[in-house]
């Protein structure tokens, strides 16, 4: 693998490089996993908890520091803290800080199962917290135990109205479709958003490794939504630059919007806007990629030019697709890995 010369961030002449693949696809998204900790068992991702490999040594604060720099140097301008759940690092607020504070960065965004969110949510604001996705697979308090093996509801929910009344503009709701649990609440969600402005994204199970009998007994193909929603009035909402892989829509009638995450849908990689880095310093150019590729020895030198020098070699290997119709799940045996 040949490296490539890159100059970094010039004042007065903008950024010299960005990070673009073979298919002109931009990257200005990174999703920051920064644990594989998780202290939920959601059906679908970690029914049976972490096991004794989960991996406990994450990047430190000083390699946090050093990735964030080298993607800002080549044009990234949002930052999602991901896990696991990250609420589970202790030093969480100080690695919001850190994005926040790093020359380049503009957004940054949080995504968590919220069982803290009502006692820190003021803690992460003042850190720089731009944006907050809160996992909400049920409004059902027995049904959302069911699937996450948590009875937090009520808690989670106060988290997110504060968060709301904080002025915390982008606010987000993730529910993964599940055809045995959660798909006959629809109309429930939907009553939701007539009086929260949130968006709510309905999101695909996808095949991981190791949940090909929940997937081919829970997955509800997302166009099935999609036409409810346009046979009731939604409208398409045209994707913002930084946007994630979601199709939102709005109706005149809800404050909130709905969004849906399609991965099988036809050209779904086409807009891929967004690199992982695992909380062992692995750059997965994608969820489903076959392998991380450890770039943490860099961070740990703190060498800024060669991480990015080594990012943008490793990006002309990025895939035109994820393959998960044919069956590929890559490396990824569950969500919790990466964040998804």
């Amino acid at each position: 693998m040949s490296l490539i010369s890159v100059n970094m961030i010039d004042d007065h002449k903008g950024f010299q490089v960005k990070l673009e693949d073979t298919f002109g696809r931009r990257f200005n998204y990174l999703r920051l996993s920064i644990t594989e900790m998780c202290n939920f068992r959601c059906n679908y991702c970690l029914p049976n908890g972490n096991d004794c490999h989960t991996p406990k040594d994450g990047m430190t604060q000083t390699e946090i520091q050093t990735l964030v720099k080298a993607f800002a140097a080549m044009g990234t301008t949002k930052i999602r803290i991901t896990g696991g759940e990250p609420a589970l690092r202790k030093d969480l607020i100080d690695i919001i800080a850190i994005c926040k504070q790093t020359k380049g960065i503009q957004k940054v965004a949080l995504t968590t199962n919220g069982f803290l969110l009502n006692r820190d949510l003021d803690k992460y604001q003042k850190a720089g917290l731009d944006a907050l996705n809160v996992s909400a697979d049920s409004l059902d308090p027995r049904m959302f135990a069911a699937i996450t093996g948590k009875q937090k509801l009520d808690d989670i929910l106060l988290g997110i109205d504060k968060a709301i009344s904080a002025g915390i503009k982008d606010v987000k709701l993730n529910t993964v479709m599940l055809k045995q649990f959660n798909y006959n609440e629809l109309n429930a969600f939907f009553y939701y958003l007539k009086k929260h402005p949130v968006t709510w994204r309905f999101i695909e199970l996808m095949q991981t490794g190791d949940n090909q009998a929940f997937f081919t007994d829970n997955h509800v193909p997302g166009n099935t939504i999609k036409s409810t929603l346009i046979n009731q009035g939604w409208q398409r909402i045209v994707r913002t630059k930084d946007a994630g892989p979601a199709q939102e829509f709005s109706h005149p009638d809800y404050q909130g919007n709905i969004g849906l995450i399609m991965p099988y849908s036809k050209n779904f990689c086409d807009s891929c806007n967004r690199l992982r880095v695992s909380s062992q310093g692995k750059l997965h150019l994608c969820l489903f990629a076959e392998q991380g590729l450890n770039i943490r020895h860099l961070l740990t030198e703190g060498d800024v030019e060669q991480t990015c020098s080594v990012i943008i070699a490793h990006l002309q290997d990025k895939k035109a697709s994820h393959y998960l119709t044919d069956g590929f799940t890559g490396a990824t045996k569950q969500l919790a890995m990466l964040g998804g």
